[in-house]
């Protein structure tokens, strides 16, 4: 699915593109995308992210780009670089904002033809991997964004649940959209799944645990791993920090690095 379309593009030089997806909000999906593209990072990978979140474009700010002017070149927009080396690339709706807290109050037609235009017009240049931070649930937005990717390129969907992932059917409805909509799912990763004390580190399962690969083993997806809530996790990327420099021998730095390699092994083998 992700070699037919892409020669010409602007996606001509990425060799994987990947949805991250949840079926509600405030599982930590925009997070886990951010992690996942520091680890991809970490690992030597030329990465980016494409934050199609209208709900709340919150990528800019963790990692810490503020809001650049959106210049173009040649080739389309010019993605903005969180780094001289230019190993991560973003481009985001926030930047777009006058105001960061601004609500993206638009009717579906102009939602539509941004996503098409960011899907079509960002001059990425050379990446092993980009990955799409969408909207959580399933909606009209969701379908443009799989059928603009489609004329280009599309490896498939990270899906983002909780522990709670069983008895809530968030992620079930995001499965069957993606099968109804023929996007390839890479596998599930079950966010908040223990919580690691900030003094000592231990994890502790203060919450259900095991929900996500639970669900993986009953739908037949494949299960990526566990990340475990970890308080300093969120106040690194609240201040825009590199949560893999800073610490890096937590759990959650731990847990991240497996999926981000199981992703990549699963993306080689596509």
């Amino acid at each position: 699915m992700g070699e037919s379309n892409a020669e010409g593009s602007n996606l001509s030089q990425v060799r994987h593109v990947v949805l991250v997806l949840s079926g509600k909000g405030g599982v930590g999906k925009s997070t886990l995308t951010t992690e996942l593209a520091l680890a991809l990072r970490h690992a030597g990978k030329k990465v980016g992210i494409l934050d199609v979140d209208l709900c709340g474009p919150s990528i800019p700010r963790m990692l810490s780009v503020g809001r650049p002017d959106v210049h173009q070149c040649d080739g389309g927009w010019v993605p903005v670089y969180t780094d001289a080396s230019k190993g991560l690339a973003l481009m985001s709706i926030g930047f777009l904002l006058e105001n960061p807290d601004d609500a993206v109050v638009w009717r579906g037609p102009k939602k539509n033809a941004l996503i098409g235009q960011f899907v079509s017009d960002v001059a990425w240049g050379e990446l092993d991997v980009l990955l799409v931070d969408t909207p959580p649930g399933t909606s009209d937005e969701h379908l443009s964004v799989v059928e603009n990717l489609r004329k280009h390129r599309l490896d498939g969907a990270v899906l983002v649940t909780t522990p709670q992932a069983v008895s809530t059917g968030d992620v079930r409805r995001e499965i069957t959209f993606c099968k109804k909509v023929g996007v390839p799912i890479l596998g599930i990763v079950e966010n908040m799944s223990g919580f690691v004390c900030p003094h000592c580190s231990e994890c502790s399962n203060i919450f259900s645990k095991g929900g996500g690969e639970e669900l993986a083993k009953i739908t037949g997806c494949p299960f990526l791993g566990c990340v475990p809530l970890d308080p300093l996790l969120g106040s690194s990327l609240e201040g825009g920090a590199d949560f893999s420099k800073t610490f890096p021998k937590s759990a959650t730095f731990r847990a991240i690095t497996d999926i981000c390699r199981t992703l990549l092994d699963a993306l080689n083998a596509a």
